[in-house]
Formats: structure tokens, sequence, C-alpha cells
């Protein structure tokens, strides 16, 4: 509810009038609106704080969320120079690091000047890894 029908009602028209928002009164009145949605939302005390109800909910705070709101306006449509802006994935996007690099076994028939070798390994209750490196056959470097 608070996504689909209040945040658009507060960032109506935000790259224009985002700069009111360095008074503190003007901020301390979209921060109030904010509040109360998520003191329903987490069904926390009054005395919460707005931060911490931004924690529970996981709700960003509505002035970094207009402030992010009126950069990539600025950066994409009020961009007189035609640069590009290239906005942050959500973590649920990002590629998995596995998928990012290309494994290559080592082959016999060729000689190798620098070689890694990895591992995932559980050690005294504690998930690590290890990484140790070669270097002309002789371990350069070793890290836990």
């Amino acid at each position: 509810m608070y996504t689909g029908a209040i945040l658009p009602i507060l960032s109506y028209g935000a790259p224009v009038w985002i700069e009111c928002l360095k008074k503190k009164h003007n901020a301390l009145k979209l921060k109030r609106v904010q509040r109360l949605t998520n003191i329903k939302m987490a069904k926390a005390y009054r005395t919460t704080s707005h931060e911490a109800l931004c924690v529970l909910t996981g709700m960003t705070p509505i002035l970094i969320e207009l402030e992010s709101q009126a950069k990539i306006y600025h950066n994409t449509r009020g961009n007189e120079k035609g640069e590009t802006y290239d906005a942050p994935k959500y973590h649920s996007q990002w590629n998995h690091p596995a998928d990012a690099l290309e494994l290559k076994e080592k082959r016999k028939e060729i000689e190798y000047t620098v070689e890694v070798y990895t591992d995932g390994s559980k050690h005294m209750g504690v998930v690590g890894s290890g990484i140790a490196i070669f270097k002309n056959n002789q371990m350069s470097h070793q890290m836990l």
C-alpha cells in the first residue's frame, strides 16, 4: 500500500522541489507521513524512532528515496549532455559469481608459470576458504 499509493503521492514532482528538503521543517513533514505508515506496518510503539522503523519494515527512508528519484531523473531526462545513467541492480538481479568466471582445468601438456588453487573448507567449526598461488612451481602466496 505504501509503495503503490503513498510513495508516488509524496514523490510527485520531487526533482523540482527536492532542494526544499534542506530545510528541516519541510523534511520533517515527509518523515512524519512515512513514520506513521511504518508504525502501522511494524506494529511498533509510537516511541520507536523513524530510522529504526525504516529498518524494521525494510523501507528506504523517504529523504533518501526522494534524493535517489531526483538524481535518476536529472541523470536520465534532465541531462542536456545526453549522458546515460546506469541504475544499480537489486541484489536479486546480481549475477552469481560462478556464472561470471570461466573455470579452466589445468592441462598436462601446457607449462604454466602461475598456478592458483582454491578450496572451501571447514576448520574448527568455521567455514572458510583458502588460496595458494604458485609461481614457477614455488609457493608465493598463501591465504586462509
